[in-house]
């Protein structure tokens, strides 16, 4: 018995993170439709005749509900920009009008907590801190909109995953990164994933049953905290 190949949807595809998410997704013989702001079309050449494309901000319902038609699975990299609530209007139209069975997932950073019980390190809270509030002032973006967008996430009921990401680097693929449950625990101490590898676990988690309404605080395979623990420590997992 033969299966049609997944559907997938990129909201956000013409950034870096898009594109390698388009890459994975191709290798994998999925249907590609890509969402990317009219401007950034041409970033997405290289994949001409591979992917449908919608031009539109991510955050058009118009827009997002013609890309997703048909689709198994989204994946969606929220952004904060400006401060007219981009990223809680990108997540509300990809919950509300994502076909039923779809897999949803979401990329964020590390400062989103869904039970409280991540534990940040003082630095990192006073650099959040001080970002929050250099990037209000100059509406460049509200990093509370991210927040906002995942809190509607985890409320949706939907079949979501929410990936938060540790300081992202360019380089050749390490490997499908591992991952936690929260911020602190011992195998994320390295704070470092490829950018590729990212995209990669993204990609992974349109059909792993074990990241459904997870929110995976992931860190490369090869970081010296992963290898320290990836021998079944409590603390780390990696992707089956």
């Amino acid at each position: 018995m033969t299966h049609s190949p997944l559907r997938v949807c990129i909201v956000g595809a013409s950034g870096k993170l898009g594109r390698y998410m388009i890459r994975h997704c191709l290798d994998l013989s999925y249907e590609v439709v890509g969402v990317c702001r009219p401007e950034s079309v041409g970033k997405l050449a290289n994949f001409a005749g591979q992917i449908r494309i919608e031009p539109g901000r991510t955050d058009d319902r118009e827009v997002i509900g013609r890309a997703l038609r048909g689709c198994d699975g989204v994946l969606t990299v929220l952004v904060p920009w400006g401060v007219h609530g981009y990223s809680t209007g990108t997540a509300a139209a990809v919950l509300d009008l994502a076909e039923p069975h779809a897999r949803l997932v979401f990329s964020c950073g590390w400062h989103i907590s869904q039970d409280g019980k991540d534990r940040y390190k003082p630095t990192f809270r006073a650099f959040l801190a001080v970002a929050t509030w250099l990037f209000a002032a100059l509406r460049i973006a509200d990093i509370g909109d991210q927040v906002r967008a995942c809190e509607r996430i985890f409320a949706s009921g939907r079949a979501w995953t929410v990936v938060r990401g540790s300081d992202l680097e360019e380089g050749d693929a390490e490997g499908l990164p591992v991952w936690s449950e929260h911020i602190g625990d011992a195998v994320l101490t390295s704070n470092r994933t490829r950018r590729v590898d990212f995209a990669r676990f993204m990609v992974h988690a349109l059909t792993d049953d074990g990241l459904l309404q997870k929110v995976p605080a992931i860190v490369s395979c090869k970081s010296a905290s992963a290898l320290a623990h990836i021998a079944g420590g409590p603390s780390a997992r990696s992707p089956a």
